[in-house]
């Protein structure tokens, strides 16, 4: 099955929950947010988990606002599923300075006509390949901005930062693509490093976020905000966050490497300046060597 394929055949399972979901009373849905950070809230009626996948700001104030029980959009009324189209020949992709503050590696901005042709992209780990096919036609500009990171050798020797279980945080994923993580469960601003510019979404609601999916990171307050750290899902149960962060490809081998580093537990890092378990490094360190789209 082609990687268009497996995405269609994706989108229509995905459409498939939402419609079951919507069946069910707002008091049984959890809304988890990803953007850096993983904390578990105890909300009256029932438990959150509160989770932000910060790809380049520190700041969690939907996480707190989470904890107060106050609904959000996504709770209190359907969102559209949203029209996904590929895109044309003549696509330019637009990026923008990372204003943030954020520490960054800056190497640059990519160029603004995308590589449409791309059809993988090949991890290269200290445990063996993670090979993701990727759906460049959905999301041109996310595949073009790895592409021009890898190139620039962005990822070489940079450390998996984060590993989310549904034991620490409700969720399952691998979290990478901080320049600057150190990974050792004792550095404050793991999953704060940037690639200097970001640049808006794509494919929101395109691939469910299951296990395999692999989407891009970004701060839980931030909006089109998009940079260098991604995130690969190691289990269902991460699909449960609102679709707001750009999947672009789904893990086609290598899963079982990722298997491997999460039954490895994790580090849980008492320094974490935002508390919420965003820098719980993976016991078992995953060091990517390089990355390669083809």
């Amino acid at each position: 099955m082609s990687a268009e394929d497996r995405q269609s055949q994706l989108a229509r399972e995905h459409k498939e929950r939402q419609a079951k979901r919507a069946a069910q009373t707002t008091t049984s849905k959890r809304n988890v947010v990803i953007g850096a950070v993983a904390a578990v809230v105890v909300v009256a009626g029932g438990l959150f988990a509160g989770v932000t996948l910060l790809g380049n700001d520190g700041d969690d104030a939907k996480v707190n606002a989470a904890a107060t029980g106050s609904p959000s959009p996504s709770e209190s009324a359907a969102t559209p599923e949203p029209s996904i189209t590929a895109a044309p020949t003549n696509t330019k992709c637009s990026y923008r300075k990372d204003t943030s503050g954020s520490p960054m590696k800056n190497v640059g901005t990519p160029p603004t006509r995308p590589n449409l042709k791309l059809k993988t992209m090949t991890i290269a780990t200290n445990h063996g390949n993670v090979v993701i096919d990727l759906a460049t036609a959905h999301a041109p500009c996310t595949v073009n901005s790895f592409a021009f990171l890898a190139k620039k050798r962005f990822f070489n020797n940079t450390k998996c930062h984060r590993l989310a279980t549904p034991e620490n945080s409700g969720l399952s994923l691998l979290q990478c693509g901080d320049p600057q993580a150190k990974a050792d469960g004792k550095n404050p601003t793991d999953g704060q490093g940037s690639s200097g510019y970001v640049y808006d979404s794509e494919n929101l609601g395109g691939i469910p976020y299951t296990r395999g999916t692999v989407a891009v990171a970004q701060a839980v307050d931030a909006v089109n905000q998009n940079g260098s750290q991604f995130w690969i899902s190691l289990g269902n149960e991460t699909d449960q966050v609102e679709k707001a962060y750009t999947p672009f490809g789904v893990v086609s081998q290598g899963m079982e490497i990722l298997d491997k580093i999460s039954k490895g537990g994790w580090i849980t890092n008492p320094d974490d300046i935002t508390g919420d378990g965003g820098s719980n490094a993976p016991k078992i360190p995953v060091i990517i060597k390089s990355v390669r789209l083809s």
